[in-house]
Protein backbone atom coordinates (compact mmCIF):
# COMPACT_ATOMS: atom_id res chain seq x y z
CA UNK A 1 0.00 0.00 0.00
CA UNK A 2 1.28 3.43 -0.83
CA UNK A 3 2.54 5.71 1.87
CA UNK A 4 -0.75 7.53 2.28
CA UNK A 5 -2.82 4.35 2.49
CA UNK A 6 -1.24 1.43 4.46
CA UNK A 7 -0.37 -1.59 7.38
CA UNK A 8 1.09 -4.08 9.94
CA UNK A 9 -0.30 -6.70 12.30
CA UNK A 10 0.80 -8.26 15.58
CA UNK A 11 -1.13 -11.22 16.95
CA UNK A 12 -0.76 -12.99 20.27
CA UNK A 13 0.10 -16.67 20.25
CA UNK A 14 -3.34 -17.75 21.35
CA UNK A 15 -4.98 -16.00 18.43
CA UNK A 16 -2.48 -17.32 15.93
CA UNK A 17 -2.85 -20.89 17.11
CA UNK A 18 -6.59 -20.51 16.62
CA UNK A 19 -6.12 -19.39 13.02
CA UNK A 20 -4.52 -22.65 11.85
CA UNK A 21 -4.81 -26.28 12.77
CA UNK A 22 -1.05 -26.77 12.88
CA UNK A 23 1.88 -24.59 13.84
CA UNK A 24 4.79 -24.47 11.36
CA UNK A 25 8.15 -25.50 12.84
CA UNK A 26 10.66 -22.87 13.79
CA UNK A 27 12.89 -23.95 10.92
CA UNK A 28 10.23 -23.39 8.25
CA UNK A 29 11.75 -21.99 5.06
CA UNK A 30 10.42 -19.12 3.02
CA UNK A 31 11.86 -20.49 -0.22
CA UNK A 32 8.53 -21.78 -1.55
CA UNK A 33 6.94 -18.38 -1.92
CA UNK A 34 6.25 -16.29 -5.04
CA UNK A 35 9.02 -14.01 -6.25
CA UNK A 36 8.83 -11.02 -8.54
CA UNK A 37 11.25 -8.63 -10.20
CA UNK A 38 12.30 -5.72 -7.96
CA UNK A 39 10.98 -2.39 -9.19
CA UNK A 40 13.36 -0.17 -11.11
CA UNK A 41 13.52 3.53 -10.38
CA UNK A 42 10.96 5.46 -12.42
CA UNK A 43 12.96 7.49 -14.93
CA UNK A 44 10.19 10.09 -14.98
CA UNK A 45 10.83 10.84 -11.32
CA UNK A 46 14.52 11.25 -12.02
CA UNK A 47 13.78 13.67 -14.87
CA UNK A 48 11.40 15.63 -12.64
CA UNK A 49 14.09 15.88 -9.95
CA UNK A 50 16.50 17.30 -12.52
CA UNK A 51 13.94 19.89 -13.62
CA UNK A 52 13.13 20.95 -10.07
CA UNK A 53 16.84 21.24 -9.31
CA UNK A 54 17.37 23.44 -12.35
CA UNK A 55 14.50 25.71 -11.35
CA UNK A 56 15.82 26.02 -7.81
CA UNK A 57 19.31 26.98 -8.93
CA UNK A 58 18.58 29.18 -11.94
CA UNK A 59 15.32 30.94 -11.20
CA UNK A 60 14.57 33.70 -8.73
CA UNK A 61 11.41 32.49 -7.04
CA UNK A 62 9.39 33.76 -4.07
CA UNK A 63 10.04 31.74 -0.88
CA UNK A 64 6.64 30.07 -1.05
CA UNK A 65 7.29 28.73 -4.54
CA UNK A 66 10.77 27.60 -3.55
CA UNK A 67 9.28 25.81 -0.55
CA UNK A 68 6.82 23.99 -2.80
CA UNK A 69 9.61 22.94 -5.16
CA UNK A 70 11.72 21.65 -2.27
CA UNK A 71 8.72 19.72 -0.99
CA UNK A 72 7.92 18.27 -4.42
CA UNK A 73 11.53 17.26 -4.99
CA UNK A 74 11.66 15.75 -1.51
CA UNK A 75 8.64 13.58 -2.28
CA UNK A 76 10.37 12.33 -5.44
CA UNK A 77 13.58 11.59 -3.53
CA UNK A 78 11.51 9.68 -0.98
CA UNK A 79 9.84 7.63 -3.73
CA UNK A 80 13.30 6.55 -4.91
CA UNK A 81 14.46 5.56 -1.43
CA UNK A 82 16.82 8.56 -1.12
CA UNK A 83 15.66 9.37 2.38
CA UNK A 84 18.50 11.66 3.45
CA UNK A 85 18.12 13.88 0.39
CA UNK A 86 14.35 13.88 0.93
CA UNK A 87 14.74 14.92 4.55
CA UNK A 88 17.10 17.77 3.60
CA UNK A 89 14.54 19.13 1.14
CA UNK A 90 11.65 18.76 3.59
CA UNK A 91 13.58 20.73 6.21
CA UNK A 92 14.35 23.44 3.65
CA UNK A 93 10.69 23.62 2.67
CA UNK A 94 9.40 23.97 6.21
CA UNK A 95 11.85 26.77 6.97
CA UNK A 96 10.56 28.73 3.98
CA UNK A 97 6.88 27.92 4.47
CA UNK A 98 6.15 26.93 8.07
CA UNK A 99 2.44 26.33 7.40
CA UNK A 100 2.92 23.59 4.78
CA UNK A 101 1.19 20.70 6.55
CA UNK A 102 2.35 17.96 4.20
CA UNK A 103 5.99 18.70 4.97
CA UNK A 104 5.43 18.02 8.67
CA UNK A 105 3.65 14.80 7.74
CA UNK A 106 6.68 13.51 5.84
CA UNK A 107 9.10 14.72 8.50
CA UNK A 108 7.05 12.85 11.11
CA UNK A 109 7.35 9.65 9.09
CA UNK A 110 11.11 10.10 8.81
CA UNK A 111 11.44 10.69 12.56
CA UNK A 112 9.47 7.49 13.15
CA UNK A 113 11.81 5.54 10.91
CA UNK A 114 14.75 6.93 12.90
CA UNK A 115 12.99 5.85 16.13
CA UNK A 116 12.80 9.51 17.14
CA UNK A 117 9.26 9.13 18.40
CA UNK A 118 8.84 12.31 20.42
CA UNK A 119 9.88 14.40 17.42
CA UNK A 120 7.50 12.40 15.26
CA UNK A 121 4.58 13.09 17.58
CA UNK A 122 5.36 16.81 17.42
CA UNK A 123 5.39 16.76 13.63
CA UNK A 124 2.02 15.01 13.36
CA UNK A 125 0.51 17.25 16.03
CA UNK A 126 1.58 20.22 13.92
CA UNK A 127 -0.07 18.71 10.83
CA UNK A 128 -3.37 18.45 12.67
CA UNK A 129 -3.04 21.96 14.09
CA UNK A 130 -2.64 23.27 10.55
CA UNK A 131 -5.29 21.00 9.05
CA UNK A 132 -7.53 19.07 11.42
CA UNK A 133 -9.04 17.21 8.42
CA UNK A 134 -5.73 15.67 7.39
CA UNK A 135 -6.80 12.08 8.00
CA UNK A 136 -3.46 10.46 7.13
CA UNK A 137 -1.82 12.32 9.97
CA UNK A 138 -3.90 10.07 12.24
CA UNK A 139 -2.54 6.99 10.48
CA UNK A 140 1.04 8.16 10.62
CA UNK A 141 0.85 9.39 14.20
CA UNK A 142 -0.77 6.08 15.12
CA UNK A 143 2.16 4.22 13.56
CA UNK A 144 4.62 6.37 15.52
CA UNK A 145 2.69 5.71 18.73
CA UNK A 146 2.60 1.98 17.97
CA UNK A 147 6.36 1.75 17.55
CA UNK A 148 6.79 4.09 20.48
CA UNK A 149 5.04 1.50 22.70
CA UNK A 150 1.90 3.59 23.20
CA UNK A 151 -0.66 1.16 21.80
CA UNK A 152 -3.65 2.66 23.62
CA UNK A 153 -3.06 6.07 22.05
CA UNK A 154 -2.27 4.45 18.72
CA UNK A 155 -5.65 2.67 18.83
CA UNK A 156 -7.43 6.02 19.16
CA UNK A 157 -5.68 7.44 16.12
CA UNK A 158 -6.27 4.30 14.07
CA UNK A 159 -9.94 4.32 15.05
CA UNK A 160 -10.23 7.91 13.82
CA UNK A 161 -8.49 6.94 10.59
CA UNK A 162 -10.65 3.85 10.10
CA UNK A 163 -13.86 5.82 10.61
CA UNK A 164 -13.10 7.92 7.52
CA UNK A 165 -13.25 4.87 5.22
CA UNK A 166 -14.50 1.71 6.98
CA UNK A 167 -14.47 -0.20 3.68
CA UNK A 168 -10.66 0.07 3.51
CA UNK A 169 -9.11 -3.16 4.90
CA UNK A 170 -5.79 -1.54 5.70
CA UNK A 171 -7.40 0.87 8.14
CA UNK A 172 -9.01 -2.00 10.01
CA UNK A 173 -5.68 -3.83 10.07
CA UNK A 174 -3.88 -0.87 11.63
CA UNK A 175 -6.54 -0.64 14.29
CA UNK A 176 -6.27 -4.37 14.92
CA UNK A 177 -2.52 -4.04 15.14
CA UNK A 178 -2.73 -1.66 18.06
CA UNK A 179 -5.70 -3.27 19.80
CA UNK A 180 -4.07 -6.70 19.76
CA UNK A 181 -1.28 -5.33 21.92
CA UNK A 182 -3.81 -5.25 24.75
CA UNK A 183 -6.91 -7.44 24.67
CA UNK A 184 -6.40 -9.92 21.84
CA UNK A 185 -9.91 -11.35 22.07
CA UNK A 186 -11.49 -7.91 21.82
CA UNK A 187 -9.17 -7.01 18.94
CA UNK A 188 -10.23 -10.13 17.05
CA UNK A 189 -13.90 -9.38 17.63
CA UNK A 190 -13.36 -5.83 16.39
CA UNK A 191 -11.62 -7.06 13.24
CA UNK A 192 -14.43 -9.54 12.56
CA UNK A 193 -16.94 -6.74 12.92
CA UNK A 194 -15.04 -4.48 10.55
CA UNK A 195 -14.56 -7.30 8.03
CA UNK A 196 -18.27 -7.22 7.20
CA UNK A 197 -17.88 -3.65 5.90
CA UNK A 198 -14.80 -4.20 3.75
CA UNK A 199 -14.58 -3.74 0.00
CA UNK A 200 -14.34 -7.29 -1.33
CA UNK A 201 -12.68 -6.01 -4.51
CA UNK A 202 -9.74 -4.66 -2.52
CA UNK A 203 -6.96 -7.24 -2.36
CA UNK A 204 -6.18 -6.17 1.20
CA UNK A 205 -9.39 -7.88 2.28
CA UNK A 206 -7.57 -11.19 1.79
CA UNK A 207 -5.01 -10.12 4.38
CA UNK A 208 -7.86 -9.64 6.84
CA UNK A 209 -9.20 -13.09 5.94
CA UNK A 210 -5.74 -14.55 6.53
CA UNK A 211 -5.57 -13.04 9.99
CA UNK A 212 -9.08 -14.17 10.85
CA UNK A 213 -8.24 -17.75 9.87
CA UNK A 214 -10.70 -17.66 6.99
CA UNK A 215 -7.94 -18.10 4.41
CA UNK A 216 -5.01 -20.49 4.66
CA UNK A 217 -1.49 -19.28 4.11
CA UNK A 218 -1.09 -21.53 1.06
CA UNK A 219 -4.27 -20.14 -0.53
CA UNK A 220 -3.20 -16.62 0.36
CA UNK A 221 0.09 -17.13 -1.48
CA UNK A 222 -1.59 -18.86 -4.41
CA UNK A 223 -3.94 -15.89 -4.84
CA UNK A 224 -1.15 -13.32 -5.09
CA UNK A 225 -0.92 -13.23 -8.90
CA UNK A 226 -4.69 -13.16 -9.42
CA UNK A 227 -5.82 -10.01 -11.20
CA UNK A 228 -2.28 -8.70 -11.62
CA UNK A 229 -1.54 -7.11 -15.01
CA UNK A 230 1.83 -5.38 -14.55
CA UNK A 231 5.18 -6.16 -12.96
CA UNK A 232 4.80 -3.06 -10.80
CA UNK A 233 1.46 -4.19 -9.41
CA UNK A 234 2.90 -7.60 -8.64
CA UNK A 235 5.90 -6.12 -6.82
CA UNK A 236 3.57 -3.94 -4.77
CA UNK A 237 1.37 -6.86 -3.82
CA UNK A 238 4.38 -8.99 -2.89
CA UNK A 239 5.71 -6.19 -0.70
CA UNK A 240 2.48 -6.17 1.28
CA UNK A 241 2.18 -9.96 1.44
CA UNK A 242 5.73 -10.46 2.67
CA UNK A 243 5.33 -7.79 5.31
CA UNK A 244 2.16 -9.21 6.78
CA UNK A 245 3.51 -12.74 6.72
CA UNK A 246 6.58 -11.46 8.55
CA UNK A 247 4.35 -10.00 11.26
CA UNK A 248 2.53 -13.31 11.63
CA UNK A 249 5.73 -15.27 12.12
CA UNK A 250 7.13 -12.60 14.40
CA UNK A 251 4.07 -12.91 16.63
CA UNK A 252 4.55 -16.67 16.77
CA UNK A 253 8.07 -16.17 18.03
CA UNK A 254 9.59 -17.44 14.78
CA UNK A 255 11.88 -14.47 14.31
CA UNK A 256 14.23 -16.09 11.80
CA UNK A 257 11.36 -16.61 9.35
CA UNK A 258 9.99 -13.14 10.10
CA UNK A 259 13.37 -11.60 9.29
CA UNK A 260 13.46 -13.42 5.96
CA UNK A 261 10.03 -12.09 5.02
CA UNK A 262 10.93 -8.53 6.07
CA UNK A 263 14.00 -8.78 3.85
CA UNK A 264 11.85 -10.02 0.98
CA UNK A 265 9.56 -7.01 1.44
CA UNK A 266 12.59 -4.73 1.18
CA UNK A 267 13.84 -6.57 -1.90
CA UNK A 268 10.77 -5.46 -3.88
CA UNK A 269 12.08 -1.87 -3.92
CA UNK A 270 8.56 -0.48 -3.44
CA UNK A 271 9.88 2.51 -1.52
CA UNK A 272 6.59 4.40 -1.47
CA UNK A 273 4.74 1.70 0.43
CA UNK A 274 4.38 1.82 4.19
CA UNK A 275 5.12 -1.90 4.31
CA UNK A 276 8.52 -1.33 2.72
CA UNK A 277 9.40 1.56 5.02
CA UNK A 278 8.46 -0.24 8.20
CA UNK A 279 10.03 -3.52 7.17
CA UNK A 280 13.32 -1.64 7.51
CA UNK A 281 12.33 -0.32 10.93
CA UNK A 282 11.28 -3.81 12.04
CA UNK A 283 14.67 -5.19 11.04
CA UNK A 284 16.46 -2.35 12.85
CA UNK A 285 14.49 -3.05 16.02
CA UNK A 286 14.99 -6.81 15.80
CA UNK A 287 18.71 -6.40 15.24
CA UNK A 288 19.00 -4.15 18.29
CA UNK A 289 19.73 -0.86 16.54
CA UNK A 290 19.60 1.76 19.29
CA UNK A 291 16.60 4.01 19.59
CA UNK A 292 17.69 7.50 18.56
CA UNK A 293 14.58 9.19 19.91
Amino acid sequence: MKLNLSVLVVLAGALLSGCQTTTPPETQSVLNVPFGVPLNADYRNEIAIARFSELLTRTELPPEQQAQLFYDRGVLYDSLGLTTLARIDFNRAVKMKPDLAEVYNFLGIHHTLLQQYEQAYEMFDTVLELNDKHEYAYLNRGIALYYGARADLASKDFAAFQAHAPQDPYRSLWLFLAQSQGDTTAALQSLKSHAAQLDQNNWGTQIVALYLGQLSESDFLANLPVGIETAQSYAERLCEAYFYLAKLYQARGQEAVAIDFFKLALATNVYEFVEHKYARLELDIMSGVADEG
